[in-house]
């Protein structure tokens, strides 16, 4: 998944039980997934995506990547997660070594 790290700044976090963490750690921090290589969902900061809404941050997941999304600033992370198809992801143990 990829979140784009511009609009997030803009935002200044706006995500989280306070409101001030950025949406890409909130979802980490939701799902439980480590960030890097040995995240079993990646969930990646990127530049800019070129569409810069108010108030809301741009998503595109990897499964439909023809399908942009605009998360709105305080949307309940769960919802996000949720209506991204990233709540019922099974999380599988990374292989250490």
């Amino acid at each position: 998944m990829l979140v784009c790290k511009k609009c997030s700044k803009k935002l200044e976090g706006g995500f989280g039980p306070k409101g001030k963490m950025p949406l890409a750690k909130a979802l980490r921090e939701e799902l439980s997934v480590r960030k890097g290589r040995k995240g079993s969902i990646g969930i990646i900061e990127v530049k800019c995506l070129g569409i810069c809404p108010r108030d809301a941050v741009t998503v595109v997941t990897g499964a439909a990547p023809g399908d942009w999304a605009l998360v709105a600033r305080g949307a309940p992370i769960a919802d996000i997660a949720r209506d991204l198809g990233l709540s019922g992801a099974t999380v599988p143990p990374v292989a250490e070594g």
